[in-house]
């Protein structure tokens, strides 16, 4: 068995390290990690540490660098769209009718979307599209 340590840095210059110092105070967790973690590589610390220290896959390690390097600042957040998609897309309209003839009744609500869509979904899921939809 070989093992490899992977010699990869990423090289900042200091109004990034500033901005990364930065942001690992002021950010949220996750953005903490990834400033951290490129803080930490420019100390020149390997993928293979660097990946037990934030007890992440190496190749999490590599995407990140990938992304730094590509989009800088940017590709420390996580970008929208990641989760779970609603299968309610586009049936607000009538769901808001269905709700209104049945006096707001989510089991038949969802006794609805079984029958006309094939869509089963429990109801607290309901409850929530509901609530983010503002119906």
């Amino acid at each position: 068995m070989y093992i490899y340590l992977i010699m990869r840095y990423v090289t900042l210059n200091t109004e990034e390290i500033e901005a990364l110092e930065l942001s690992r105070k002021n950010a949220n967790n996750l953005i903490r990690k990834r400033s951290h973690c490129l803080l930490l590589s420019h100390q020149e610390r390997t993928i293979i540490d660097l990946a037990s220290i934030f007890d992440v896959d190496r190749r999490t390690i590599e995407r990140w660098f990938n992304s730094w390097a590509i989009n800088g600042g940017d590709s420390l957040p996580i970008l929208p769209g990641r989760g779970v998609k609603t299968r309610l897309k586009g049936l607000e309209e009538e769901i808001a009718k269905r709700l209104e003839l049945n006096s707001r009744n989510l089991k038949s609500v969802l006794l609805f979307l079984e029958i006309t869509h094939n869509i089963r979904i429990c109801k607290k899921t309901l409850q929530n599209f509901l609530k983010y939809t503002g119906l």
